[in-house]
């Protein structure tokens, strides 16, 4: 047995030597708090669970947008150059403000901010047990003092707490349990293999929007009339479609898998049949704003701005383009070609269960490559590694558009949607992601991009 003596004369030696090491400075701990690979961190966290607990990619746009709402937020009071977005969200009031004269630690307080909102939305809180166990000790071991770590969580939570009441009001729970009337009219959507699920968020429309002023806002041209007279548009556009599918080059084949993002895709082998889970379309466009964030070494705020202000372009997209499909009910690919020209024909990618016209990917991929483009500037070119882990490869863009341009002609290439949903859906989205920025960035947009 060690001499008490001996052993208390240590541990005093350890307590005076500890309490000699220089503490950090507010300065030293937020400069290392402020690290943007922090919230990369959480960010990447959200997606996993998304993809784990298989939301759709409307619902998932919705959960990203809030919790990006929530990290912002608790972010803002640290940074002057960044404002509140009370007032111009719809119908957003001002969360609550720290108290005066307080020492915070205001990354942090957005990282717990970001978390809290992303474990209530979700399904899996055992993910986040996981993750926050070792995430939250990163804090400590940067020499921020207790009191601060337990007074910026306690915020981050209060701003949470806030974004959560305002969730609670865009009407997602109403439109819950509804489900789309399949008519067999010509022309209009029926279910398609090889699972033959229902319409997908029938009632999307009517979640409030986010910065928009209706659902229909930035409603696109009417769909080409459909008629299976031989020469007719509608018909050349549905002959395009299976050419394309009989013939696709290995380049167009790895477009539309690289782009494919199903967040469901069932699989049929003889009697057998199994799930596979991917990332959603929005899940994709975060993860090249991580990408760009890293490759631009953006900084905390606006790193936190990118995901921030895409997360609410993904989202009205997704309202915009839901408004559209449901409106004019369009009968997808799969379905006219099988009927008219080749009933054993299948497309190379399987056909997501919803409305054909416009088409999702264009939409939502134009209105964040928007968003993009006006935060961070034209022409930046970027390598894609975003579903490498999932076999989907890697390609390259000179631009967020040509990018945006690539994943929508992707669903061409992979027979699930015509031309015009198409074409119309990138003008579409493109509107939306213009809105956004107008709206919540405005002039500083470029003076931001340029930091």
């Amino acid at each position: 047995m060690k001499n008490p003596i001996t052993w208390i004369v240590g541990v005093v030696g350890l307590w005076f030597f500890a309490s000699c090491q220089p503490k950090a400075t507010p300065e030293e701990y937020n400069a290392k708090a402020a690290e943007p690979e922090c919230y990369h961190q959480c960010v990447k966290q959200l997606t996993d669970v998304i993809i784990h607990d298989i939301f759709s990619p409307p619902v998932a746009s919705r959960i990203y947008g809030y919790a990006n709402l929530a990290g912002y937020e608790a972010m803002v009071p640290g940074y002057p150059g960044y404002e509140s977005l009370a007032g111009k969200l719809r119908k957003f009031t001002a969360p609550p403000k720290p108290q005066p004269g307080q020492e915070y630690c205001f990354p942090l307080a957005s990282a717990r901010a970001f978390l809290t909102v992303s474990r209530n939305l979700t399904f899996s809180a055992d993910m986040f047990d996981a993750f926050e166990k070792d995430f939250y000790e990163q804090y400590s071991k940067m020499g921020i003092p207790d009191e601060v770590i337990e007074r910026s969580m306690a915020y981050g939570e209060a701003v949470a707490k806030h974004i959560m009441e305002f969730a609670g009001k865009d009407s997602y729970k109403q439109t819950r349990g509804f489900k789309h009337t399949v008519t067999n009219a010509e022309g209009t959507w029926v279910p398609t293999p090889p699972a033959y699920m229902e319409a997908a968020e029938p009632k999307w429309m009517q979640i409030r929007c986010w910065v928009m002023d209706t659902c229909s806002q930035f409603m696109p041209p009417k769909a080409i009339p459909y008629n299976m007279t031989k020469g007719s548009p509608f018909y050349k556009l549905t002959e395009e479609v299976y050419q394309i599918g009989n013939n696709n080059t290995e380049e167009q084949r790895k477009i539309a898998f690289f782009w494919d993002d199903n967040a469901f895709v069932m699989n049929v082998a003889g009697h057998v049949s199994y799930a596979s889970k991917k990332m959603t379309p929005g899940g994709h466009w975060l993860a090249i704003a991580a990408t760009i964030a890293r490759k631009q070494k953006a900084d905390f705020p606006k790193s936190v701005q990118a995901y921030t202000l895409t997360s609410f372009a993904l989202a009205d997209g997704f309202i915009s383009c839901w408004d559209e499909k449901y409106r004019s009910n369009r009968i997808r690919p799969e379905t006219v070609i099988n009927k008219f020209i080749d009933p054993k024909w299948t497309p190379y990618l399987q056909t997501p269960p919803f409305p054909e016209y416009t088409s999702g990917h264009s939409v939502i991929s134009a209105a964040a490559a928007e968003v993009l483009t006006k935060l961070y500037g034209d022409n930046i070119a970027f390598t894609d590694s975003t579903e490498h882990p999932y076999g989907h490869g890697v390609r390259s863009f000179k631009s967020f558009r040509e990018a945006a341009l690539e994943a929508s002609y992707s669903r061409l290439y992979g027979g699930i949607h015509f031309r015009d949903a198409l074409e119309l859906g990138n003008t579409q989205g493109r509107k939306v992601g213009e809105y956004v920025v107008e709206k919540l960035a405005g002039q500083k947009a470029a003076v931001i991009a340029s930091k």
